[in-house]
């Protein structure tokens, strides 16, 4: 069981982190992700607070949260990050995104090698 430094609690405010409601972009989410991926690696809890965004789409999702199951386990990612004021609907959809995270982060190489031979159609 990982460690939990709770003297270093870092809530981050999406609307001011993104000067925005809406948070829709991948490199959005990749620099929420570089912010969380800092914290995680100290062993610090974050927090995530949407209040104030009004649209949240799967794209940032899948780079800011979704991608944090490549580096981190579950366990790890339940322990130390929280999500405050999304809407039921976002919150569905954040469900979506780490469903479809572990399950590709599981058996990546395999469905990597899937995707590859899908898009190549055999060209090579």
């Amino acid at each position: 069981m990982s460690s939990i430094n709770t003297d270093q609690l870092h809530e981050i405010n999406i609307f001011n982190l993104l000067d925005s409601p809406f948070a829709v972009s991948t490199e959005e989410g990749e620099m929420l992700f570089a912010l969380i991926d800092e914290n995680f690696i100290k062993q610090e809890m974050v927090i995530l607070d949407f209040q104030s965004v009004d649209i949240i789409v799967s794209t940032f999702l899948n780079a800011s949260i979704g991608q944090l199951y490549g580096k981190y386990t579950t366990e790890f990612i339940q322990d130390h990050l929280s999500i405050k004021n999304m809407a039921n609907d976002d919150l569905e959809v954040l469900k979506l995104v780490t469903d479809r995270a572990k399950e590709y982060f599981k058996d990546r190489d395999r469905l990597d090698n899937i995707s590859k031979e899908f898009f190549s159609n055999g060209e090579e």
